[in-house]
């Protein structure tokens, strides 16, 4: 169902990219910004998901099969949507093993998904940033919490953190930002065990329960919106890195 824009809202007829929009974070980073009068443009390397996103998200979506990893892909996406204000990116597939168990191919996978994926999406998109955009990336809590089966994530997410600072300083005026989500209760997340590995969250943290899809969303259109935010790691968490 099409919304019509806030005339209030930062983001009122704001072209906004949301690379992984199909699912998860990204696709209710793509809705709370529809919500706020953008038009959204979603990306994913499943067609099919591609295609129930865009019908979900209504007349100001429009939405494209890609893969983050796929430098030259990347490229052409860009190239054929054009100028826009936002790019946020939350598309990755990362392996979660301990390191003498997993597979290293898997894991050069991992780094060619979600860091050198959002190398590649701000290579393409940054020069189509009109004034007053940016960029916002996704990293997470590994990068400074000591989890066993996280050792790549954690190298991958501290990288990105790493990235976000210096291409704030790069790329400006271009604002960039990371937001570091904590356990986010996602399909994604938790497998065969997924009930037990919720419990278990719920019992160890502040918050006493995994966060939502769209709490982390909130973050993200915040640092989208915020015109003095640049350089900044986004901790949304429940309050695991303080327990």
């Amino acid at each position: 169902m099409s919304r019509v824009p806030p005339r209030n809202s930062a983001l009122a007829d704001r072209r906004v990219v949301v690379i992984g929009g199909t699912k998860g974070i990204g696709f209710a980073t793509a809705e709370a910004a529809m919500a706020k009068g953008a038009e959204v443009v979603v990306a994913s390397r499943d067609v099919s998901r591609v295609a129930g996103a865009v019908e979900r998200l209504g007349a100001r979506a429009s939405g494209a099969s890609l893969d983050i990893a796929d430098a030259e892909a990347v490229a052409r996406f860009f190239g054929q949507i054009g100028p826009f204000d936002h790019l946020v990116t939350t598309a990755a597939h990362v392996v979660r093993k301990p390191l003498l168990e997993a597979d290293l191919a898997e894991a050069r996978a991992s780094f060619d998904s979600k860091f050198w994926g959002q190398v590649n999406a701000v290579r393409s998109g940054a020069p189509l940033i009109r004034a007053g955009g940016s960029i916002v990336l996704v990293s997470g809590i590994s990068s400074r919490r000591g989890i066993g089966t996280m050792a790549f994530p954690a190298a991958i997410n501290g990288a990105v953190e790493a990235l976000a600072r210096s291409l704030a300083v790069s790329l400006a005026p271009i604002r960039v930002n990371a937001v570091s989500p904590g356990y986010i209760d996602t399909p994604g997340h938790g497998g065969p065990e997924r009930a037990a590995t919720l419990a278990k969250v719920a019992a160890a943290i502040p918050a006493g329960r995994p966060g939502r899809p769209e709490e982390v969303a909130q973050a993200i259109l915040y640092l989208l919106t915020n015109p003095f935010s640049t350089g900044t790691v986004l901790d949304i968490d429940g309050g695991h890195l303080a327990a």
